[in-house]
């Protein structure tokens, strides 16, 4: 049973672990389909885990249990409960049995707490936190912990949802930042809510966004959590705005990385100034050599070409062009769509030749 004396030092008090199971103390609507479920050790043990750490339930659902995990999205300087924030998808069966079974009083088996993406526990870094979705949950346990500690606390917190009603611990957030003035919220949406309204980011993160909202990127470290392709997104971005890779770190939904060996190998195109490119402008009969470093639009106007362009920044799209072979890597900032691209067009601006690429230019 927990110490008579709730005022008890924790070193008098047990230490939890997964040979104890969980007890649900209380589940709390945070967006659509998506809850806070929160735990107790019923013996009255404490919990250590590092912020950004995950756990993995075992969820008795219906034809057998199955075991899933989750981040968990408390922090560890509150260690007499732990907490999880999870969402049912469409096709979820563990998540869904947890949000529409699981009851305060019930006990379930966990394993862990484990995984290597966290912040150091001295935390008096300065941290830029990207997350799309559920992925937040991470950031919000580091921000939680770095609050906590109340010293040094540099953050910027940037999550992108579909819509405002679905952005995960929006008030949690808020009344952290209005308590502290160095925690930075910045809300990215793709579509307004019905008679709402919204006055944040519209649209999705991209390089000039994220230079309005961290103009001191360069000098954070980065955590970046969400699908696989909205952090290959935030990689590229990073890659082409020079920043140094070697201050990035992720965690996947579908990867719970649980050491440095388990980490997957990222297999990003990073251009190099030392390797060659060719481009061959097909209309003008014209090739060019450059480096993958090169724009196709500054290597054009080397060679004496002229590519109508505007903001140079992947916005306008003026200098949309067609791409006949060869591959090149473009970062762009909105001024393309996805149908354009698929049909072979670039924007010259922010388009990178790799190798050999002809245009029709």
């Amino acid at each position: 049973m927990a110490p008579a004396n709730a005022a008890a030092a924790l070193d008098e008090w047990a230490l939890w672990t997964d040979d104890e199971l969980l007890e649900c103390c209380a589940i709390v609507p945070e967006a659509p389909n998506v809850a806070t479920v929160s735990f107790v050790s019923p013996s009255g043990a404490w919990f250590r885990y590092r912020p950004g750490q995950f756990l993995t339930l075992e969820l008795p659902v219906p034809g057998g249990t199955v075991w899933r995990t989750y981040t968990i999205s408390s922090s560890p300087s509150r260690p007499l409960g732990i907490s999880i924030t999870a969402k049912a998808q469409s096709d979820s069966i563990g998540t869904r049995w947890m949000l529409d079974h699981l009851r305060p009083g019930m006990r379930i088996r966990a394993k862990g707490p484990a995984g290597i993406f966290t912040i150091p526990m001295k935390g008096d870094g300065k941290y830029l936190f990207i997350s799309a979705g559920t992925g937040i949950t991470p950031s919000l346990a580091m921000t939680n912990y770095l609050f906590d500690r109340g010293t040094g606390i540099d953050v910027v917190l940037v999550n992108c949802a579909r819509r405002p009603a679905e952005i995960i611990c929006r008030r949690r957030l808020e009344l952290m930042a209005s308590r502290v003035p160095t925690i930075k919220l910045h809300f990215i949406v793709e579509q307004d809510d019905p008679y709402d309204v919204w006055t944040g980011y519209r649209g999705r993160l991209n390089q000039i966004m994220l230079g309005l909202i961290a103009s001191d990127y360069l000098e954070r470290e980065v955590y970046c959590c969400g699908p696989e392709p909205f952090m290959r997104s935030v990689r590229d971005m990073l890659i082409a705005l020079g920043f140094d890779m070697e201050r990035y770190h992720q965690e996947s939904f579908t990867h719970a990385v649980e050491s440095k060996e388990d980490a997957p190998e990222l297999d990003d195109f990073v251009p190099a100034e030392t390797n060659t490119a060719e481009l061959v402008f097909a209309a003008s009969g014209v090739s060019a050599a450059c480096t993958e470093t090169d724009t196709v639009l500054a290597a054009a106007k080397v060679a004496g070409l002229n590519i109508p362009s505007g903001c140079n920044l992947g916005i306008c799209g003026t200098c949309k062009i067609r791409k006949l072979s060869g591959d090149v890597h473009m970062v762009h900032n909105g001024g393309i769509s996805e149908d354009d691209i698929h049909e072979g067009y670039i924007l010259a601006c922010c388009s990178r030749p790799i190798g050999r690429v002809e245009v029709a230019v």
